[in-house]
């Protein structure tokens, strides 16, 4: 799995724990430290919490550990260090008070959608074409 595959399998697992505001930047041109962040928003500590291991956990199952964490203990602001990869978990005040957007300007930013939000894909119905009489 490459650095974007991995950025974009983390933002979904986000969402599976009501992760609001999921952003990825690509900052690889940038510097040598990481190739994404990857951001969200949480309402709570619990919800803090509830994203950060919902991540951990489900990247440990198909065998990808973190390497370093941060904040675990105050939920304010969780980091998950996956080396290409950096995840960063906020409770919304302190997502504005650091706006790590703002600060990597020069990033590619990408919004990334809630997949359960997406319209349903509309399916063509397929048939035997109807006969006109004359």
């Amino acid at each position: 799995m490459n650095s974007k595959q991995l950025a974009n399998k983390i933002a979904e697992l986000m969402y599976n724990k009501k992760a609001f505001d999921v952003t990825m930047l690509d900052i690889s041109k940038l510097t040598t430290m990481t190739d994404y962040f990857v951001v969200c928003s949480a309402d709570s500590d619990t919800q803090v919490k509830a994203i950060s291991d919902e991540v951990d956990k489900k990247l440990r199952d198909e065998g990808i550990k973190c390497w370093h964490t941060e904040g675990y203990k105050s939920l304010s602001w969780v980091l998950l260090d996956y080396v290409d990869v950096v995840v960063h978990i906020f409770k919304k005040d302190a997502r504005e008070y650091y706006n790590l957007e703002k600060l990597w300007g020069d990033a590619v930013i990408t919004t990334v959608e809630d997949p359960a939000l997406a319209p349903p894909v509309e399916k063509k119905k397929r048939g035997r074409p109807k006969k006109i009489q004359p």
